[in-house]
């Protein structure tokens, strides 16, 4: 049965997590800073996907439904964009398998979670060289838990849909878990409640040609897609075999002017992705033990996702495809070389497969391969080349931790990364642990990590032919992105200071100060000379991705939690977070310092649940975020980007459980509770909005029934 009241701080500082250094450890013992949040926690707050539970962490800018391939855009302590933050399942990586940007919405359902263990900071060490901004774990139940599961269906306001469920079987020695959730949804009708953001605006492709007159275009649709599935099993104690698959669907046009694209249910981004591994652990003797893994990973978009904008001249549809794989194998040691002192030693290689396309007037056909496609960029005869990339990385790590007096605990580590595109990387991890009292833990950390750029970034490439040529009979081109291979990895490192106050069991108090600084940035650059990389052509307004500058961002976040006893059968549970940052970037030929883009310098959020024995749960949760700068700069400001306003938003949840026998709770869920109307910071290319407009209040009715 579900248990509603959660862990005590106390329990939950004496309960295990897997941290950067991948063994079983108290949260205590890591210098990094680890947030812990538990089932209990996840059911009572309503987290229904990971996109939910991160737009409630500390340090995080969460922008919804802002980007037109990743959907979600966020920011965590200052780095910003998907692909900083590393994502795993049981230890296992279930991102992008190359490192790219990703959705993270209702795609990531945590259904199956028994916690969430959120990492912050580099933690190239041992989790990976790409873990910029830090880690998120996702851990299941392991094989103590009984027989049974649970299905859960709900409905709401635009049409929202979705389904859950989780099983527990244990045929002969094998324990299997399986599990799942499909969803859908419409967003509201955003012109309707937006108007001054969706205009009703001409269609003209680059030469100024009205295409779709604004009386014809069809208003303003957007609906997104999802599903998962969970499948684990443990065939004895020393081997587990794992699957995940999740899909997302979007519309293209997200976060697109009207001015810009044409808003069509059938113009989608349509990807799945899916990982498989297989893990054994052995003992090597009385203080020693192994762990070898086994994983393969795909991220594939549906040959038939397609746009309809300026780039497609507003007539045909404009296809693209793109496929990621990833396999690797791991060898780790776990060493206790004595009651205080921990050594684990790893080392693995991964090898890697890309492809993504421009432009393509019809769908990508799998069966041709690349180099047989056979097709010319529209209103052209010039052929188009569809890059691909394979490389390969052979990593190696090692990790001591001492513990040198029952307050003082050290951790020292290193990985080093050779990648076959981007050469040798050297990752350090550096940490302290001291408690002087009982109630007080201060903790030094530094870590540095580097980042790959992902084919996304190098391979990408668009653009548009109207059919018109100079004078030497050459096709002209308007508004292209030029691939660039010849990226550079992005590089980072982060000092931080943790005080952990204690004043009593229920009450924990949280003070996390960091500084971070990250060179070679990767950003979208306009070139002073066009690369003409497409023979017979000649390119205009030509942008390609190029590593820009330097970053540097100081933050502090002070995170606090309470539990207690309230009036009769109520019990209580508060928690909240004040995040303060400061930063610029060093940007572009002219090494101008810009504002940092998507990150308020202030964010408040605040949450509480309030329990009636076992019955009733009750959760209001607010959160308020500062002045947003974006990703556009403002003219009339040099040296400044152009800013979206403050905005607050209330959400609410409240559970009936007990019902049906017992074994069922109804849950109502309502989003944006008081109605208002707010954007999040955007405007990451001159075609989208600046100010993303954001969903009205909405609202949903699940079940969830036990057996």
């Amino acid at each position: 049965m579900l248990r509603l009241l959660p862990l005590s701080l106390e329990e939950l500082i004496r309960t295990p997590i897997i941290t950067a250094s991948r063994r079983i450890e108290r949260r205590d013992d890591t210098p990094a800073h680890v947030l812990v949040i538990t089932r209990e926690q996840i059911q009572a707050r309503r987290y229904r996907n990971l996109g939910e539970l991160l737009s409630d962490l500390p340090g995080v800018d969460f922008m919804p439904g802002s980007r037109s391939s990743i959907f979600n855009n966020f920011s965590v302590q200052g780095f910003n964009s998907n692909n900083k933050l590393l994502i795993m399942l049981d230890g296992v990586r279930i991102d992008d398998p190359a490192g790219g940007k990703i959705a993270v919405a209702h795609n990531f359902s945590l259904f199956m979670a028994r916690q969430v263990e959120v990492v912050y900071g580099p933690a190239a060490a041992l989790y990976g060289a790409d873990a910029v901004a830090g880690v998120v774990n996702i851990i299941t139940d392991g094989q103590d838990q009984p027989s049974g599961g649970w299905v859960s269906v709900g409905g709401g306001r635009f049409d929202s849909r979705e389904a859950q469920f989780l099983v527990r079987t244990q045929p002969a020695a094998a324990r299997i878990t399986v599990g799942g959730h499909v969803q859908r949804s419409d967003r509201a009708p955003l012109d309707r409640y937006y108007p001054d953001d969706y205009p009703l605006a001409d269609a003209k492709d680059f030469d100024g040609r009205l295409v779709t007159p604004a009386g014809s275009r069809r208003r303003y649709v957007d609906g997104i897609e999802s599903h998962s599935l969970f499948a684990r099993a443990d065939i004895t104690e020393h081997l587990t075999l794992g699957y995940y698959r999740n899909g997302f669907g979007q519309p293209t046009s997200t976060g697109d002017r009207t001015d810009i694209a044409l808003y069509d249910r059938d113009a989608r981004w349509e990807t799945t992705a899916e990982t498989l591994y297989a893990r054994t652990k052995f003992s090597l003797g009385q203080d020693m033990d192994a762990s070898l893994l086994v994983d393969y990973a795909r991220q594939e978009l549906d040959p038939e996702s397609n746009y309809l904008n300026i780039y497609t001249g507003f007539r045909e549809r404009g296809y693209t495809y793109a496929k990621t794989t990833r396999r690797g194998i791991e060898q780790s040691l776990h060493w206790r070389a004595s009651e205080r002192h921990d050594v684990q030693i790893g080392v693995g290689y991964q090898d890697y497969e890309a492809i993504l396309t421009p432009n393509l007037p019809r769908p990508y056909r799998r069966s041709l391969g690349a180099h047989g496609q056979g097709l010319t960029y529209a209103n052209t005869d010039l052929p188009i080349h569809i890059p691909s990339a394979t490389y390969h990385n052979v990593f190696g790590y090692a990790q001591w931790q001492a513990g040198w007096t029952p307050q003082f605990t050290t951790m020292i580590g290193v990985r080093h990364d050779r990648h076959s595109g981007y050469g040798s990387s050297l990752n350090p991890r550096l940490g302290a642990v001291w408690r002087p009292l009982e109630q007080h833990v201060f903790k030094l950390a530094y870590g540095e990590a580097f980042r790959a750029p992902s084919p996304d970034e190098s391979l990408s490439a668009y653009g548009a032919f109207s059919g018109a040529k100079d004078e030497a009979g050459r096709y002209l081109g308007e508004g292209f992105r030029a691939p660039n291979e010849r990226l550079e990895a992005e590089h980072a490192r982060t000092l931080s200071l943790t005080w952990d106050w204690r004043p009593r069991p229920s009450l924990n108090l949280v003070a996390h100060l960091y500084r971070s600084h990250m060179k070679n940035l990767i950003t979208t650059l306009d070139e002073a000379v066009p690369t003409q990389y497409i023979p017979g052509a000649v390119l205009s307004g030509t942008t390609a991705k190029g590593n820009a500058g330097e970053e540097h961002h100081t933050g502090l976040d002070l995170i606090g939690q309470w539990q207690f006893q309230a009036a009769g059968a109520w019990r209580g549970e508060v928690w909240g977070s004040l995040s303060l940052i400061r930063g610029d970037i060093q940007e572009g030929r002219d090494a101008r310092d810009w504002d940092l883009p998507y990150v308020a310098t202030h964010k408040l959020k605040l949450g509480s649940t309030w329990r009636y024995g076992e019955t009733l749960t009750i959760t209001p949760r607010l959160t308020w975020v500062g002045d947003t700068t974006t990703g556009r700069k403002d003219p009339a400001r040099p040296g400044r980007r152009l800013e979206t306003d403050a905005y607050w938003v209330a959400s609410l949840h409240v559970g009936w459980h007990r019902l049906l026998g017992g074994r069922a709770t109804l849950w109502l869920d309502v989003d944006n509770l008081f109605d208002r109307r707010y954007h999040v910071a955007h405007g990451a290319a001159s075609g989208t909005l600046v100010d993303m407009p954001q969903q009205p209040r909405s609202w949903m009715a699940t079940l969830e029934y036990r057996f």
